[in-house]
């Protein structure tokens, strides 16, 4: 982290806001507070209380911020509100990553896997927590995408759909959405892709998620 830091610094940088994922998920966000310490320039960390692209969001919103002329602490804010203005739901076909993980509880798991239970999470004040349950995946990517359209509303919003290995699930729920957001996103296109080995191995293959961001 220092090391970024440094480099950030000898390209002209004179301070520098660096956004995590939640501190509750990851020590990501202490490592940043360490570092800044040594930076030779002023780090604003910011714990974005969120992961994926919903912390993606919040860097964005950080960087327009900055290239409007917002100060370090200004565009650190920004990130911040962004974040707190973003639905983060994801659907997974089995607790036992998260378990593994220590994310959710040993019993929750062991219940889920005896009663053939499909959950749909949420990230609720940086922590993963339990939303809704569903028997079927083709039953929770369409909560999943009913959940959506709620936390949009009729606000304009940024969206992205995130799978591990379940590319034909994802495109169907982005599909979906594109469809009936189409005025909330205003011909802004929505974010879709797999997501890394971090956050894949504490949810496993057929994971999906969406991330619906309230513009400022």
């Amino acid at each position: 982290m220092l090391e970024a830091y440094r480099a950030a610094a000898a390209e002209g940088a004179t301070s520098i806001v660096s956004v995590h994922l939640s501190a509750e998920i990851s020590g990501t966000y202490e490592s940043a507070q360490l570092a800044a310490r040594e930076s030779p320039v002023p780090v604003v960390p910011v714990d974005s209380r969120q992961v994926g692209m919903a912390t993606g969001f919040a860097v964005l919103a950080a960087a327009d911020a900055a290239g409007g002329g917002a100060d370090a602490a200004e565009a650190a804010q920004a990130a911040r509100n962004r974040a707190a203005s973003t639905t983060s739901l994801f659907y997974v076909d089995t607790l036992e990553y998260l378990r593994r993980g220590g994310r959710v509880g040993a019993a929750a798991a062991l219940l889920g896997s005896a009663l053939s239970v499909k959950p749909i999470l949420r990230i609720d004040n940086g922590k993963v927590g339990p939303f809704e349950r569903v028997r079927t995946s083709g039953k929770a990517l369409a909560r999943l995408e009913e959940l959506a359209v709620e936390a949009a509303g009729s606000a304009q919003v940024d969206v992205a759909v995130a799978h591990l290995a379940s590319p034909e699930r994802a495109e169907q729920l982005a599909g979906r959405l594109r469809e009936r957001l189409a005025d909330g996103l205003a011909d802004r296109d929505i974010w879709l892709g797999e997501v890394g080995a971090v956050l894949g191995a504490h949810v496993g293959p057929g994971m999906v998620a969406v991330a619906v961001a309230v513009r400022d």
